[in-house]
């Protein structure tokens, strides 16, 4: 899988998000949404969700999982910390085709999601990796979120130029829990 994110902006993927400043001298610790940190750099400079910003980035290390850089023009600290919560963009033409099952999480959004009997399960409205693999996040036919296992045994199928993917749920992931007459009498 490939991590760059489109979370608002179409055309463009979000690679990573300042999360503060580091040091006096103006450099800044960014969240890294790609695979690789060096994705950063390796494609041209980044931009802001609205276009008015280019930031051209040095890598200069790597801190308790974040990436640390230098942004050309921010020379002290007052600058790199005024930019905390910054996303950066790049344009999805800049970067490489992913390889054969990988997929940047924007070309998920949108796709049908289909049980292996060919039943419509719902439409993918995200994908989250909050650290324990990715997870997609499935609107239903009933309108409720359904939190799907973003791995081969669970999505065993991607097509996204079909605009699909199949679902193939453990036993248990799709079933709604019952509440036993203990939990209801403890409710009164």
């Amino acid at each position: 899988m490939v991590a760059p994110r489109n979370e608002e902006v179409p055309g463009m993927l979000c690679l990573g998000v300042v999360t503060g400043a580091r040091g006096l001298k103006g450099e800044v610790r960014i969240k890294c949404l790609a695979d690789d940190p060096e994705t950063l750099v390796a494609h041209g400079p980044l931009f802001s969700a609205d276009g008015s910003r280019t930031f051209v980035l040095t890598l200069t290390g790597l801190h308790k999982g974040q990436v640390l850089a230098r942004i050309d023009g921010v020379t002290d600290r007052n600058q790199s910390d005024a930019l905390k919560g910054t996303r950066l963009y790049l344009s999805r033409d800049a970067l490489p085709p992913p390889g054969e099952d990988e997929f940047y999480y924007s070309d998920l959004v949108g796709l049908q999601a289909d049980l292996l009997d060919g039943s419509l399960l719902g439409k993918v409205q995200g994908v989250y990796d909050f650290g324990a693999g990715e997870i997609l996040e499935i609107t239903g036919t009933d309108g409720k979120p359904i939190m799907v296992p973003f791995t081969k045994a669970v999505v065993p199928t991607v097509d996204v130029a079909a605009g699909r993917l199949v679902i193939d749920p453990p036993p248990g992931l799709l079933e709604t829990p019952q509440r036993d007459e203990e939990d209801e009498a403890s409710d009164d």
